[in-house]
């Protein structure tokens, strides 16, 4: 790969975040659309959405509970497919009540960035099982031509299998196609073709630690890679229409 010929870098969460930011109208709708007294109107939450999109580009650390909750999750599962000690989080077993002089387990806390979070071993033992044999947090990437130069598309898959590829997600709630707008599953696919590894069928794997949820999702070249050039042309020009906010230069390639 010739990396003096990209233009841009890209990775897949960074084109939610520009799909959050055109959705902002739809996203208000869909939370404070019936609300009597909306935190905030719709011209204020497209303003944060901005500064949030901008602030993703620029790397400005946040704090996150929920993120840190999926990174955990995410680790322990990890731990359980490659049956290994934690690296990320300290993972401690939470036992049962004795009965007959016994205890079972019942769940899993991991504390990770001073965060403790109880997880149902039923739900861990659910996920790991389901990826027996995948090569974990596979990092991917690829160039995608676009009219203003090459983008390097990049990312990193949770769980790799010989004919699909995972995503974990942990949500508080889950409504069905929660997902769909995310860019992972052509992203991840579109990486792996140019690398010779013909994998389509891409699953978000989503709890809300109650119950499990699939979202599928298969990438079909003709259609999907004309999708993915679209959608970073128009972050390319959003990029330089606001070139004067942008701090933090991979996005651009100038960390070659």
């Amino acid at each position: 790969m010739q990396t003096k010929q990209l233009k841009f870098k890209f990775y897949a969460t960074l084109l939610d975040a520009f799909t959050s930011y055109l959705k902002s109208d739809a996203i208000w709708k869909r939370y404070w659309g019936f609300s009597e007294n909306p935190p905030h109107t719709p011209e204020e939450f497209r303003q944060k959405q901005f500064q949030s999109l901008i602030d993703t580009i620029n790397r400005v650390p946040f704090d996150s509970e929920a993120a840190d909750k999926g990174t955990a999750f995410n680790e322990v599962i990890d731990c359980m497919i490659e049956n290994r000690k934690p690296d990320k989080v300290q993972v401690e077993r939470l036992l049962s009540d004795m009965v007959d002089g016994r205890q079972s387990i019942v769940g899993l806390r991991a504390t990770y960035n001073n965060r403790q979070f109880d997880f149902p071993i039923s739900i861990c033992r659910e996920f790991a099982n389901y990826y027996k044999g995948a090569l974990t947090q596979q990092r991917v990437e690829s160039i995608l031509p676009t009219c203003f130069g090459n983008v390097l598309l990049y990312g990193y898959i949770d769980e790799l299998m010989p004919m699909s590829v995972h995503d974990i997600k942990t949500t508080g709630n889950y409504y069905v196609g929660k997902f769909k707008d995310h860019w992972q599953h052509m992203v991840y696919p579109y990486c792996l073709m140019q690398n010779g590894s013909d994998v389509r069928l891409f699953e978000y794997n989503i709890t809300d630690f109650r119950a499990t949820y699939t979202e599928s999702y298969t990438f079909v070249p003709s259609r999907d890679i004309p999708i993915l050039i679209n959608h970073c042309e128009d972050f390319i020009r959003f990029l330089n229409d606001n070139r004067d906010l942008i701090t933090d230069k991979k996005i651009f390639a100038e960390d070659e």
